[in-house]
């Protein structure tokens, strides 16, 4: 079974207000999973999940699926812009923190797992990790929870 893999990185929320602020993320992608899924977490707990090739395309060009945007910000930045019931968040991110991820996932398929066919992609999904202080110490675990919508 090949590991998860999960990268603790910083990106900068983008706000109609002068000032950005930097927040903690968390990437993460499970090479089991055949859909090949990326999952970032924010700090309120919302995990969203979406193909990974979403955001490999999304470093050359500007692509949109479902409620994700992402773009490419000059040569060093990409954007990723999340929409839901509760309004949009941007958040812009160093390239080099998600090609180095990217790289992690594509080095770790699970064995006999066809690479990236361009099939039907994958929807992206929000949904709520459960809360932290339900479980005391404990890391929760991502995903938990059926979607919001």
């Amino acid at each position: 079974m090949s590991p998860v893999i999960e990268e603790h990185a910083r990106a900068r929320l983008i706000t109609d207000g002068p000032l950005t602020r930097p927040v903690p993320v968390d990437l993460r992608y499970d090479p089991a999973d055949e859909r090949r899924t990326v999952h970032i977490g924010l700090p309120d707990g919302t995990d969203w999940a979406f193909g990974r090739d979403l955001l490999e395309r999304g470093l050359r060009t500007p692509i949109e699926r479902g409620d994700v945007r992402v773009w490419p910000c000059g040569r060093t930045q990409l954007i990723v812009e999340l929409h839901s019931t509760d309004g949009v968040e941007v958040f812009q991110f160093e390239i080099r923190t998600l090609i180095r991820f990217l790289a992690r996932t594509r080095h770790t398929q699970t064995p006999g797992a066809s690479p990236d066919t361009g099939g039907e992609p994958r929807p992206p999904s929000r949904t709520t990790r459960p809360d932290k202080s339900a479980k005391q110490g404990a890391r929760p675990e991502r995903g938990a929870q059926p979607a919001h919508g």
